[in-house]
C-alpha cells in the first residue's frame, strides 16, 4: 500500500485536496480524529494529560475540553511540548495500527491528512508528502469567515505553524490551493494521474 502524508497549514484546504483523493480512489486516514481518540475517557493519553493539566480541563461529562485545554498551552512554547510529546507518540501508535489494517482490508493508495504531519516528524509513516499551500492572507480571510475570528487571532493562529516554505522543503507534491476548489482539484486529479503511473509494476 501506497501512503500519502497530506499537510498544510489552517486554512489551507487540506480537507477538499483529502475529499478529492478519495473520490479519485484513496482511503483517508484523519489525523485529528485520531487525536480525538486518545484523548477520550479510557483513551490512550485521557489519564496522562489530566495529570499534567489538572482537573479543570475534565467537563461535566467527563471528556477533556480541549478549548480549556487549548487555553492552557496556546502560545506556551513549553506547555504546548508536553502536551505533544504525551499526544503525538499516541496518535503515531494509532495511525499505524490504522495503516496495517487499510492494507490488510486491500487499500491500494492511503492518505494520512494530518495538519502536524512534519512538526511531529510522522514523514516515515508516508511513501511521499503532499504539501497543501495558500497565501497568508488567504488563510486569514478564511480563518477569519469560518471561525469568526479576527484579524489579530486569526494571525496569532497562522503564527503558531510552520511556514508553507517550511513545509515545501520536506514536499514531494506541492498543491497550490490560492485559487478555486477546481483549480486545486485539477493539480490532484494530475497528480492523481502521476501517481498511478509511478506505482505500475514495471519489468
Amino acid at each position: 500500500m501506497h501512503v500519502i502524508g497530506l499537510t498544510g497549514g489552517i486554512a489551507s484546504g487540506k480537507s477538499a485536496v483529502s475529499t478529492r483523493l478519495v473520490e479519485r480512489g484513496a482511503a483517508l486516514l484523519d489525523a485529528d480524529l485520531l487525536g480525538h481518540r486518545t484523548y477520550a475517557p479510557g483513551g490512550p493519553v485521557y489519564e496522562a494529560v489530566v495529570d499534567c493539566f489538572g482537573r479543570e480541563i475534565v467537563a461535566a461529562d467527563g471528556a477533556i475540553d480541549r478549548r480549556v485545554l487549548g487555553a492552557k498551552v496556546f502560545g506556551d512554547a513549553a506547555a504546548l511540548k508536553r502536551l505533544t510529546d504525551i499526544v503525538w507518540p499516541a496518535i503515531k501508535a494509532l495511525a499505524v495500527e490504522e495503516l496495517r489494517g487499510l492494507e490488510r482490508a486491500g487499500s491500494q493508495v492511503a492518505v494520512l491528512e494530518a495538519a502536524v504531519l512534519i512538526e511531529a516528524d510522522w514523514q516515515d509513516l508516508a511513501d511521499e508528502v503532499w504539501v497543501v499551500t495558500v497565501p497568508r492572507s488567504i488563510a486569514r480571510q478564511r480563518l477569519m469567515q469560518r471561525n469568526g475570528l479576527s484579524t489579530e487571532a486569526a494571525n496569532a493562529r497562522i503564527d503558531s505553524q510552520l511556514t508553507d516554505r517550511e513545509r515545501t522543503k520536506h514536499a514531494d507534491r506541492v498543491i497550490d490551493n490560492s485559487g478555486s476548489v477546481e483549480d486545486a482539484w485539477a493539480q490532484v486529479d494530475q497528480e492523481w494521474e502521476a501517481l498511478q503511473g509511478r506505482l505500475l509494476p514495471t519489468g
